[in-house]
């Protein structure tokens, strides 16, 4: 029969390798892989080892100790949703300046040969 402990353990090296073939087949990038190997090894250290949830639970003055895991989940994911909101910030001003770059590079090769770029029709056709 499967505890909770048990359930816990084998969701943690499932999590694992899941992560480890996402990696093999190029779906997962390094730094991420690493977030989530954090994931499922502290998955899989709770299932094995679950005093340490109430020995937490002790220590920070939560009662009901199973809460504990529930906090520290949602925590993990409000941090883990900031960083993404972040990176996207950071990627959508990447995009806006390459294409301010690309449109004064078009602009500037319009100037100089008089002809417009290739793929100028293209984009008037998209919209």
């Amino acid at each position: 029969m499967l505890t909770g402990q048990i359930t816990s353990a084998i969701l943690g090296v499932a999590l694992a390798g899941a992560i480890l073939f996402l990696v093999r087949r190029d779906h997962l990038h390094g730094p991420y892989a690493v977030w989530w190997f954090v994931i499922a090894a502290a998955t899989f250290v709770l299932g094995v080892f679950p005093g340490i949830v109430v020995w937490l639970g002790h220590q920070t003055g939560i009662f009901y100790a199973p809460v504990l895991p529930i906090i520290i989940g949602l925590s993990l994911v409000l941090i883990r949703l900031l960083k993404l909101d972040i990176d996207r910030s950071k990627q959508e001003r990447r995009i806006r300046r390459l294409t301010q770059k690309l449109a004064i590079l078009e602009q500037e090769l319009t100037r100089l040969g008089g002809v417009a770029p290739p793929d100028a029709a293209v984009d008037d056709e998209d919209g």
